[in-house]
């Protein structure tokens, strides 16, 4: 299970317009705002900004100053696959240490969307089993209650994290995971694809 929340892309204006500082282009810019405040480029940045993407990371500065943020929910083994990519990425996260005893443990506070009925029975008495060491902790405040709770808890355990990138990040996550086994990877990279010109200028396949 993956979850994208808030997604919000800025600085695109500001990252065209350095596109052409190198051959003081700017009265060539064709881009505007439309009706609803939304950032438009027109045919003659968006050729600018396709052949600066195929020209190479040397050419296409201006992608690492187009900003995205995004909250995700996700499970804590696709997260670690995540932190792989620490250059030019940011992430505060849900505190697990502090507030993992903070609610009830439920079923849907994990990924079980894949598991076989067997397994996710299984599953299910887990999370009771949680869920009893919580409540005892929550009147003992017995310090090795909460270390059960913390070594015991599963790593489909669901974590959300508030996450920054930039546009040249984000091409080589989606050519590094598209072909992932993991299904949150898919889902990730055609979260990818609804950005703003993330076809022409993100994924670029023609």
């Amino acid at each position: 299970m993956i979850k994208f929340e808030r997604t919000s892309v800025m600085n695109i204006e500001n990252a065209i317009r350095g596109a052409r500082n190198p051959m003081n282009s700017w009265s060539r810019s064709d881009s505007f705002y439309d009706d609803g405040g939304q950032y438009i480029l027109g045919p003659n940045d968006l050729d600018l900004a396709k052949r600066l993407r195929k020209a190479g990371s040397d050419h296409r500065k201006f992608l690492r100053q187009i900003f995205v943020s995004v909250d995700i929910t996700a499970p804590l083994y696709w997260w670690k696959e995540y932190d792989t990519y620490k250059v030019a990425t940011v992430a505060n996260s849900t505190s697990t240490m502090h507030k993992v005893t903070s609610k009830p443990f439920d079923i849907d506070d994990f990924s079980h969307d894949h598991l076989s009925p067997d397994a996710e029975k299984f599953m299910r008495g887990v999370v009771d089993e949680l869920e009893r060491i919580r409540v005892k902790y929550l009147k003992t405040k017995d310090k090795s209650d909460w270390y059960d709770i913390i070594q015991l808890l599963p790593s489909s355990y669901n974590q959300m994290r508030t996450c920054t990138f930039n546009y040249e990040t984000l091409i080589n996550i989606y050519y590094a995971r598209n072909t992932h086994k993991l299904e949150e990877w898919h889902i990730f990279c055609d979260w990818i694809k609804t950005l703003p010109y993330a076809e022409e200028i993100i994924i670029c396949e023609n």
